[in-house]
Parts: structure tokens; sequence; C-alpha cells
């Protein structure tokens, strides 16, 4: 069984919401910080309790590295701390590194997030390199089951200004993109169908949503965007096979669900957020 068959099945078990632990220190509730600690270890402390409160209504989490590379040392520390305490739930894991190199920097890239004190069960990719920018990583995902999530179309507004451009044959940057992946992914496909090198589709541009899922049936989605960025249940739900098939982040809006929920512990606040996320894709799906 593949990671992405994991996932898939934990999607199954608790639905799509992905927990983004990008966690700023600035997130942290004032009187929740111990003053003797290092940020970085208090944003641990945040991090494991947001995560043993929502595991159970978590798909998976994902663990943006930039946050805790701003620390230095001890921010590199809280993400090795903070990968092996979802690890150890046994809830699947995104490492968001969005590597793009190739050759043996790539090969060291791989090494270092799917082995060691980093290991993750899935990383995220940059394709622009090429698809020597991809292959490193596939050894794991046949000996291992490791997966990768390779930015496709993505959320952000300056998607337009290279994954939107048209090729000569017609197609998208980003129809090229999917094309490529979708048929490398063809060697690495697991027992529910789905591939084990998934794809970054975001969730705000909804207009191709239908076009894209159906063109990438056996590819499993990361759909960021929803929440803080705008994209809405309605719209996310397009991108999803019958609830399954992606899963959707979301991170200050369940890091942040404390600020809107006054006289709420941010634990509870961040289940809360986190349950009303989940019903309304669920809402969202049923009426497609």
């Amino acid at each position: 069984m593949t990671n992405m068959d994991k996932l898939y099945e934990a999607v199954e078990a608790r639905g799509p919401v992905c927990v983004g632990l990008d966690t700023d220190f600035s997130y942290l509730p004032a009187d929740f910080v111990d003053s003797t600690l290092t940020k970085g270890e208090n944003i641990v402390r945040f991090n494991k309790k947001l995560i043993d409160a929502t595991k159970a209504v978590a798909g998976c989490y994902k663990v943006q590295i930039a946050y805790y590379e701003s620390l230095g040392m001890e921010g590199m520390k809280a993400y090795a701390d903070t990968l092996k305490a979802v690890r150890e739930t046994g809830v699947p894991v995104i490492a968001d590194i969005k590597r793009g190199d190739i050759a043996k920097t790539a090969e060291m890239y791989a090494m270092g997030h799917f082995t060691g004190d980093f290991e993750s069960d899935f990383v995220t990719l940059a394709p622009y390199m090429g698809l020597d920018s991809i292959s490193p990583y596939l050894p794991y995902a046949e000996k291992q089951g490791k997966g990768m999530f390779v930015l496709c179309r993505t959320s952000n507004g300056g998607a337009k200004d290279f994954e939107y451009e048209k090729l000569a044959d017609g197609r998208h940057v980003y129809d090229l993109v999917g094309d490529k992946l979708n048929a490398l992914g063809k060697d690495y496909m697991g027992e529910h169908g789905y591939s084990s090198i998934g794809l970054v589709i975001g969730g705000t541009h909804i207009e191709e949503a239908t076009e894209i899922r159906a063109k990438y049936q056996d590819s499993f989605f990361l759909i960021p965007g929803y929440g803080a960025q705008g994209g809405k249940a309605e719209d996310i739900a397009q991108y999803l096979t019958k609830g399954n098939g992606g899963v959707v982040n979301s991170s200050r809006g369940i890091l942040l669900a404390y600020k809107k929920q006054p006289g709420t512990a941010f634990d509870e606040a961040a289940y809360n957020e986190c349950v009303n996320m989940k019903e309304a894709i669920a809402h969202a799906c049923s009426l497609l």
C-alpha cells in the first residue's frame, strides 16, 4: 500500500481537511506563550496541542518549512519535532518544501525529506526545471510508497503569469505540466487508483475545475486556497471525486480560528473550524 492509498483511506475515514501547520510565532495566544522557552519550543507546544485536538477530523497535516527555517536552528528542530508529532498519530503528513532542483542536489533533497530527522510521507515539488527534477524522488515512491504533490495550477494570483500562458497546440502551460506528470504517474499507481505523484491544484480558480478533475482522474490533488485565500466549499467540491481524490488545505483559518471564537481555547477553536470546514465541503459535494 502506498502513502497515497493511506491518504485516500484517511480522507474516507475522517474527511478531506488538510490542517496547515504554517505556524508563525505571532499566531500563538499571548497567554499561552511560556517566556522561559524559545520561540521554536513554544511553537512545538502549540502544534502538539492543535494536532491532538484535530487528529480525529483531519485527513492529513501539511507543515510549511519556511515558517521554521526563519527561526534558524531552533526552528528546524521545531520542524523536525512537529513532523514527528504528526507521524506518531498515524495521520499522513506533507512536508511543504517546494523543491525544484535536479541531479545530485535533488537526490540529497529526497534523502533529506524522505529519511532521517525530517522524514515525511509526502513532499511538495516545483517542476519548472523539468521531469529530471522529479525523478530523484521516484525511487522512494517505488520502494517505500512515498508520495509527492507537484505544482500544477496554483491558487495565487501570479498563476496567470506563467501557468495560464497558451502553447501552440492551444493547451495552457498548466495542462502541459499536468499531462506529463499524469503520464509519469502511471508507473506508480496505488490500490485505490491514484498515483504516488499528486498535483497541487489551487481552489481559487474554478473556471476549469470540472475539466481538470475529469482529465486527471488518477491524480490525487492537494488543494490550497480555502478560507483565507478566498476558496469556498462549493468551489472546492468540484475538484473532489465523491468527497475524495484530494485534500483541502487551510492554515491560518484553522491556526487563528480562536480569534473568531471569543472565549474558546485555541485548540478547541481549531477543532471547531475543522469540523465546520469538513461539513461544508461534504454538503457541497452532496449537491453535485
